[in-house]
Parts: C-alpha cells; sequence; structure tokens
C-alpha cells in the first residue's frame, strides 16, 4: 500500500482534529478535503499530462497547492483514509447530470466502511458533490449544511441525486463493482484527451462550500446558496479569470496564461 506523507496533507486541508478511525473522523476529514482542495482541469486546457500516481497527485494537490479532478481528488483520499485505517473500496460511476443515454464510466468514487456501516464518499465531484459522506442505504435523505442528496437504487444499479429547485437532479449512476488503478488509468486518458471529453474543450472550477457553492464554467462565474444563485457574470479576460482563479479557488497561475475558452452561454459540465 503506498502511503501520504499526512503533516502537509492535513495542512492543506486545515484539519486539527483526530486521527482515529471512525465516522466522526472521517466526516470532518470529508468536509475539509471537499472545502479546501478545488476540483479543476486546467492542466488538461493547458495541454498537461495527468498523471494519477500517489507521488504526482500529492505534489500537484499537495505540495504545489493546485486542485484535480475526481481521479487525482479520490485516488488521494482513499489512500489517506486506508493509512488512518479504514476500509475503502473503489468504485467506477457513469456522470449523468440530468442525461439519459448511456455516457462512459469516467468518475471515482469510494465506499468506506466507518462504525460498521458504508458511507459513500467522494471528495472529486466538484460544486454539486458531496460536503459529507452519505450513508449507503437507498432512498434516505440527507441534509448537509442545506444541500440535500440521496441515493436511489433500480436493480443493481445506484443513482446520486442532488435536489434541485426544480427536484431531484440525477448526478451519477453506479454498481459495486471494484475497479482497480489500471481501470482509471484508462478513463483518465479519455478523459484528458479525447476531443469529446468536455474536459478538453471547457474551463471548469468548483469549490463547494457549508454555505455556498462557487463555479467558474469558461468565463462564466457564479456563487450559489441553498437558496440560489446570488452572483452570475462573465469574465471578459484570462487577466480576469487568472485573478478569479486565485482569489475564489486558490489557484495561482502566473500573470499571462491563456485559455482557449469562449464566451457566452455555457452547458453544465459532464465527465
Amino acid at each position: 500500500m503506498e502511503t501520504v506523507d499526512l503533516a502537509p496533507y492535513l495542512r492543506r486541508i486545515e484539519f486539527t482534529g483526530s486521527l482515529r478511525p471512525d465516522l466522526a473522523m472521517l466526516t470532518a476529514l470529508h468536509l475539509a478535503h471537499a472545502t479546501h482542495i478545488p476540483f479543476e482541469n486546467l492542466d488538461v486546457l493547458l495541454q498537461r499530462s495527468i498523471a494519477i500516481d500517489l507521488p504526482s497527485i500529492e505534489k500537484k494537490l499537495i505540495e504545489n497547492r493546485r486542485g484535480g479532478y475526481c481521479f487525482e481528488q479520490n485516488t488521494l483520499f482513499a489512500a489517506v483514509l486506508e493509512q488512518l485505517g479504514f476500509s475503502v473500496k473503489r468504485l467506477g460511476a457513469r456522470v449523468l447530470m440530468g442525461a439519459t443515454e448511456p455516457r462512459p464510466r469516467t468518475h471515482m468514487l469510494l465506499l468506506v466502511t466507518a462504525d460498521r456501516e458504508q458511507w459513500l464518499s467522494d471528495v472529486g465531484f466538484g460544486g454539486e458533490g458531496l460536503l459529507l459522506p452519505l450513508r449507503f442505504r437507498a432512498g434516505e435523505e440527507a441534509n448537509s449544511f442545506g444541500w440535500k442528496s440521496r441515493i436511489i437504487q433500480q436493480d443493481n444499479h445506484y443513482f446520486l441525486q442532488s435536489l434541485r429547485p426544480e427536484g431531484w437532479f440525477t448526478l451519477y449512476t453506479f454498481t459495486l463493482e471494484e475497479h482497480f488503478p489500471i481501470d482509471y488509468e484508462v478513463a483518465n486518458h479519455y478523459t484528458a484527451t479525447h476531443p469529446d471529453s468536455h474536459f478538453t474543450r471547457m474551463l471548469i472550477a468548483q469549490l463547494p462550500g457549508t454555505g455556498q457553492r462557487v463555479r467558474l464554467t469558461n468565463r462564466r462565474f457564479t456563487v450559489e446558496t441553498p437558496t440560489g444563485l446570488i452572483e452570475d457574470r462573465e469574465i471578459p479576460t484570462d487577466e480576469e479569470l487568472v485573478d478569479v482563479l486565485a482569489n475564489n479557488f486558490g489557484i495561482a497561475l502566473p500573470q499571462g496564461t491563456r485559455f482557449p475558452i469562449p464566451m457566452g452561454p455555457t452547458r453544465e459540465p459532464r465527465a
């Protein structure tokens, strides 16, 4: 089992609580990670390779204080949890974001055992993802600081849903088939390089929080609370994009960084 240098990781997410492997610690660690390390795909747009081996992830997300997407975030989180004594099962999901047609299995999520129960843990889905672990119990609704979510089941398929003003919205679907590093290598290659992948055609930076979700999709910057949008504006220049990324996501990029993205309306990204 590969190990993580825990002290820098805990400083990165500003975690100072107990490291006893129980539900209280899993919950606190999940919240700290989700609210401190942003979901982002900037390196894909800047034509840099995305390495998902643990040392590369540690260097990027911890040492360089960047964000990443699911394969980076949940690989790191799974390694931390196992090192702390949790049992972790790695899974794969098809991101739907409301779609009904089949989608590729390009999302990594975790099933973690704590206090003799299983919990869906996912720090790598971005703005509408989980702040806290979700008890793996179909039909049970959870309220995390005003954000509501649930798992529903159809045969051996499970669906993670988020409650929007218009009703329950399906984020992704998954089964309990265990996934392995090679599965994520293949999916990561598609996600980071294929011309049909949204990550190769769209800038995405998202950071969930207990009171608001902050998102940048191409040049559209939004801030949302559990009751609705409180800010929605276009960012006209790359210079301002760099400032927005630094001030709202903690992502420091050199001035002069240029992104090949358009102005105007954007669709919700799907992995």
